[in-house]
């Protein structure tokens, strides 16, 4: 098994109501009256409250190239990066040059060297700290690198793990572009980042390191979605490819991944008291609900999520893990989830020890 010690997101400091930033950019997407009307009732109906972005709002007009975005990416993502890795560092009482490994994800810049680069030599780590950046993964990479993070982790019982996720989607937004998956996307993305500190399990024992356990992992590739979720990459930079086949996919496959991993460890959804939800929008959401047969209420960490900050791809759920960590249940059973292009799922099966130390046995789940 692998521990969960530490979580922290980091969002930049320009925050906005969904108001002000549908006004901004509706100008910048079309100047149809009609497509500018569908603009508006998308952003309304997104279940987006407030946004934070990378920029003021008035400098998204001037964003006219790809190198630019992506050269703020880099930038503004390295200072992200650095500040959630520290405070998650600081939560879990470990320094930075204990790390041995890390994996860094994000679907909404590029850069080599990448940003775990830069970022290990400002926060501090060591010069043979193991190094894994990530692109492609999308939405899906919160939940996929935790679970990547966790096989590591399982051949490597006495390391510290460090998971870390930069997402700078406002950049990403095509100007002049009024299709309906841009109208979408300009209405639901956020800006943030999360880091995740996680430790094997024998020193976790070792130091008394306190948090959820990670049991079990399931992946799925559904085939023939490739076309429902992902990036079309261009002179512009990246324009996104959004069909309103997501739910559907969830309605035909979701439920069965669900229902064989819990199984592989006796357990049901009945079993589960805490969900952590992969927060894609409100028809996302509510599929995952029908889907599982689930309570309004039991998906309500990811629609407050929603609503604060939009949908910041692969640091949402992971900014969604650290809100569960500041009030841990004991013996309480969670499922951590999200879907990425592909289409791809990820699931973590998490459980909080009744006593704080990592053993399965003692909680019937099997590890």
């Amino acid at each position: 098994m692998s521990r969960i010690v530490a979580a922290a997101p980091a969002a930049p400091a320009h925050r906005y109501s969904q108001a002000e930033i549908t006004r901004a950019l509706e100008p910048l997407l079309t100047h149809d009256p009609l497509r500018a009307a569908l603009l508006r009732r998308i952003h309304a109906s997104a279940g987006v409250q407030t946004r934070n972005l990378v920029m003021e709002l008035d400098r998204y007009a001037t964003l006219d190239s790809f190198h630019e975005a992506n050269d703020l990416f880099i930038a503004a993502g390295t200072d992200l990066a650095e500040r959630a890795t520290t405070d998650a560092l600081a939560a879990a009482g470990i320094r930075a040059d204990e790390v041995d490994f890390v994996l860094f994800t994000s679907v909404t810049g590029v850069a080599a060297p990448s940003i775990d680069a830069q970022l290990a030599v400002r926060v501090g780590m060591r010069p043979d700290v193991k190094r894994l950046p990530s692109f492609g993964l999308g939405c899906v990479a919160g939940a996929a690198g935790l679970a990547r993070v966790h096989d590591y982790l399982v051949g490597h019982p006495h390391d510290v793990a460090v998971l870390v996720s930069v997402e700078l989607c406002s950049l990403t937004v095509q100007r002049g572009d009024d299709s309906m998956a841009n109208i979408v996307a300009s209405g639901l993305f956020g800006d943030g980042a999360a880091a995740v500190v996680v430790v094997g399990d024998a020193l976790a024992r070792d130091r008394g390191l306190n948090g959820p356990d990670v049991v079990g992992t399931r992946s799925s590739l559904y085939p023939q979605t490739e076309d429902v979720i992902g990036w079309d990459i261009g002179g512009t930079g990246f324009r996104i490819v959004l069909s309103a086949g997501v739910p559907e996919v969830i309605g035909r496959h979701f439920a069965g991944d669900v229902h064989a991993l819990l199984g592989e460890h006796g357990l049901t959804v009945a079993d589960v008291t805490t969900w952590l939800a992969h927060p894609g929008g409100p028809k996302v959401l509510e599929a995952f609900a029908q889907a599982l047969g689930l309570t309004d209420a039991a998906l309500e960490p990811s629609w407050r999520a929603l609503a604060a900050a939009g949908n910041q791809s692969s640091a949402a759920v992971l900014g969604i893990l650290a809100e569960s960590l500041r009030s841990p249940v004991p013996d309480e059973t969670g499922l951590l989830f999200a879907l990425g292009p592909g289409v791809t799922a990820e699931l973590v099966l998490l459980h909080w020890a009744a006593d704080g130390a990592p053993e399965a046995a003692s909680t019937g789940i099997a590890a």
